[in-house]
């Protein structure tokens, strides 16, 4: 096998730089990173992480905790995660825990017992047991999407959602929409309680009344949207704009619009999260808040990396950016 020496003199460095570009390459200039990369490359180089594992204590792997592999925006975060892990030696461990609790510490405690290096989680819980949460104050641990509920505030890369709802909220407005409607995820989380702040919000700063009886679901699902959507349209006062918590949501609504002869935008305007690649070839195509889920992935996996290296962060919390992306799914409220 090809060893690091071969790979030090085809790059003109150092064995130290080497080592140093494959474990922490943001320590290095972004030319020893090329060269080092490319001699890799051409002498066939895999680095034995077992032996570093004996030697250094670690694993150079990390648990990543899904609650749906399923979920397309949740696929598009791990692609980010894996070409970042990929980039710094580390091997990702993909854990599907449906949302359940067990599972989610049965996983999570992999770190515990130096299975792995670190963790990172797209859900809001906290994922170790009462049992394991003191010695988990020590573990390097990101939240990406999702902020978790703990005394300890781990870093997160999240988006802006209280400022993406009011975004959403004022588009409709802009269309004359006065009677909201909501269809919600997870009623728990830090997401839900800031999209549901920035629709009041604008509402308030438009005088627009809401009826809390509008907000009706509790899943991320097309089942959910569906159902959801059922309970609005047997209420007395018929939503003309209905906000969706993801893109999911909001195709189970428009189809179940649809299916009681209604119309998508001309009855009632349908809006989503996420933009999932689906979302603009539904009919009629999603008016949705575009999330950088890669980018996001990317970013928690640069943050866990940084922590398990002892890298001194410049902030725990990190909001990118979004981007509204109207559709023909919203439009003027009905006369």
């Amino acid at each position: 096998m090809t060893n690091i020496k071969k790979v030090s003199e085809l790059a003109g460095v150092s064995t130290a730089t080497v080592s140093r570009t494959l474990k922490m390459p943001d320590m290095v200039t972004a030319r020893t990173k090329e060269k080092v990369m490319k001699a890799v490359k051409e002498a066939g180089y895999r680095p034995s992480w077992l032996a570093t594992s004996v030697k250094t204590g670690r694993t150079n792997t990390i648990v990543v905790l899904v609650p749906n592999l399923i979920n397309p925006f949740f696929m598009r975060i791990i692609g980010g995660i894996e070409q970042a892990a990929q980039e710094r030696g580390f091997t990702v461990l993909l854990c599907d825990t449906q949302g359940d609790s067990k599972r989610e510490s049965d996983y999570a405690s992999m770190v515990l017992t130096n299975r792995a290096d670190g963790l990172i989680q797209l859900d809001h819980s906290f994922p170790f047991n009462e049992d394991d949460a003191k010695l988990a104050e020590t573990i390097p641990m990101v939240s990406v999407c999702e902020r978790i509920h703990s005394d300890k505030k781990y870093p997160v890369v999240a988006l802006d959602n209280y400022a993406a709802s009011r975004a959403l909220a004022h588009h409709l407005v802009s269309y004359g929409h006065t009677k909201f409607a909501v269809i919600v995820g997870q009623v728990v989380s830090q997401i839900h309680k800031d999209r549901l702040s920035g629709l009041r919000s604008v509402l308030a700063e438009e005088s627009i009344a809401f009826d809390e009886e509008m907000v009706v679901g509790q899943s991320y699902s097309i089942e959910n949207g569906i159902e959801g959507m059922r309970q609005l349209l047997a209420k007395p006062n018929r939503p003309s704009a209905v906000i969706c918590f993801n893109d999911d949501i909001a195709i189970g609504a428009m189809h179940e619009i649809h299916r009681q002869g209604l119309s998508v935008p001309d009855d009632i305007s349908v809006v989503g999260f996420d933009n999932v690649k689906v979302s603009a070839f539904i009919n009629p195509p999603l008016t949705t808040i575009d999330q950088p889920a890669y980018e996001m992935g990317r970013r928690g996996m640069e943050v866990l990396s940084d922590v398990i290296n002892g890298v001194p962060l410049t902030r725990s919390s990190e909001m990118l950016p979004f981007q509204l992306l109207e559709r023909q799914s919203s439009g003027p409220a009905p006369q």
